[in-house]
């Protein structure tokens, strides 16, 4: 009788097959929070329907790429104030004149598709802290990550893949927070993929048959019906039983959409796949291209883990380091930004580029700089943001904004705008309160959109 059977126990006897990802394990797991799959959708048109957002771990150095300052006037580091300019010189983008670092010459050709802020301030100006403030709007409690709300907030639009996917060989800074999904529903917390062989775990059982396996998840759609049945208002029960669905169906549609074979061999020269790399970010021309192939086949959130907690940008004794880490990705982030351009993809997607922090004007140790959350440079491509745009200046040695500068929020309040969702209005009650992305403040920057 199937009465006799406990549900945690069976469940617990089937984890060897692959429909069990992480984020089905913390959906079961979850518990004791209003739950529902999603919210009600958009609050008024559109946009965009997807973003791919860039992290930049360690902190990049606003001056050294894409807020240049001169190295003139004895601002080379070695005086008494120990000022130092950009150390690799910079060129003007012919067609918007925005200035860009050498080390990033093929970001440089695009800027003129790019919306450039130069006034974002951090929320911290410690790597973890300001690295979840940049992903959840909150640097000191754990909140859910922008990819989970955007998830929540608009639902899937591929019923066979993951809505929230994130891309990291290596973790960042605030390690598995960055994705998580917290008190929302654990179907919108990111799944992770990690380049290589097998770029989600699990996803081949190694034993179990697709038959065996279908015969195990409709076992166990019956059952959550019958606890469903039995708790009407347990509304957790839908997102389970859709967890369970979509984790099988990804044995299908993921693998295709992770397979960069198939691409053409001119767009794996765009993307500098062609290049004999090795080391800290030599994946970085694989993760741009099967994003664009992700947000091509409708997940809504992509997100790209630029190396991780180290080695990474954080160049406090040799600013060197940014060369050698800026010549694995400024081609890919072109590329992605070209390709989705050509494809017609770019009006309707968000290429976000953000770091934690940015950088003293002063050198630190031999040749490096230390943190600065004043003022940082943070990029936006696509989605109906104006391109060749640059909001907000700082002073002539990038130490503080002379225009108003941009919090987390507010950012992240804008982008949301251009996916139809109204920040104030996209909300989750959680211990007896209200919660949302944007917290209590964020203001939408209508100066950067169409």
């Amino acid at each position: 009788m199937i009465n006799t059977f406990k549900r945690r126990p069976l469940i617990r006897s089937m984890l060897g097959g692959s429909l069990f990802f992480p984020a089905v394990l913390s959906e079961l797991a979850n518990g004791g929070t209003q739950a529902s799959t999603s919210a009600s959708g958009l609050h008024w048109p559109a946009r965009a329907k997807s973003v791919i957002f860039v992290y930049a771990t360690g902190g990049v150095s606003h001056i050294d790429t894409f807020d240049p300052k001169p190295t003139s006037g004895g601002r080379d580091g070695k005086g008494k104030d120990q000022l130092m300019g950009n150390i690799f010189g910079s060129q003007h983008n012919p067609q918007c004149g925005i200035e860009v670092s050498n080390i990033f010459p093929h970001m440089r050709n695009v800027m003129h598709e790019v919306c450039l802020l130069r006034t974002m301030r951090a929320s911290h100006f410690d790597h973890s802290e300001a690295t979840l403030g940049m992903h959840t709007g909150s640097p000191t409690f754990a909140r859910p990550s922008m990819g989970s709300w955007v998830s929540y907030g608009l639902g899937s639009i591929n019923e066979n893949l993951p809505g929230f996917v994130v891309i990291a060989p290596y973790l960042p800074y605030g390690g598995t927070q960055v994705y998580a999904s917290d008190f929302l529903p654990a179907t919108h917390q990111g799944t992770r993929v990690i380049p290589g062989d097998q770029p989600i775990a699990n996803l081949s059982p190694p034993s179990s048959t697709a038959s065996l396996q279908e015969i195990e998840l409709s076992f166990l759609q019956r059952l959550n019906q019958r606890h469903q049945t039995a708790r009407p208002f347990d509304q957790e029960i839908a997102a389970r039983m859709k967890s369970f669905e979509t984790a099988f169906q990804m044995q299908i549609a993921a693998p295709e959409a992770f397979d960069v074979n198939s691409e053409p061999e001119h767009i794996h020269r765009l993307y500098g796949l062609d290049r004999k790399l090795t080391g800290v970010g030599s994946d970085f021309s694989w993760q741009c291209l099967v994003a664009r192939r992700l947000a091509e086949r409708g997940v809504r959130f992509i997100e790209l883990i630029d190396s991780g907690s180290r080695p990474n940008w954080d160049s406090h004794g040799e600013m060197n380091e940014h060369a050698d880490l800026a010549l694995k990705v400024d081609q890919p982030l072109a590329a992605l930004i070209l390709d989705l351009k050509q494809r017609g993809m770019l009006d309707e997607t968000i290429v976000l580029w953000a770091t934690e922090f940015g950088r003293t004007p002063t050198r630190e140790g031999k040749n490096g700089r230390g943190h600065h959350r004043d003022c940082f440079s943070v990029w936006v491509a696509g989605g109906g943001f104006k391109g060749g745009l640059v909001r907000g200046s700082t002073d002539d040695i990038g130490k503080y904004p002379v225009e108003p500068e941009v919090e987390v929020h507010d950012l992240h309040a804008t982008i949301l705008r251009q996916l139809g969702i109204d920040h104030e209005r996209l909300t989750f009650r959680h211990a007896g309160r209200d919660f949302r992305l944007t917290d209590v403040r964020g203001r939408i920057l209508t100066d950067l959109i169409v």
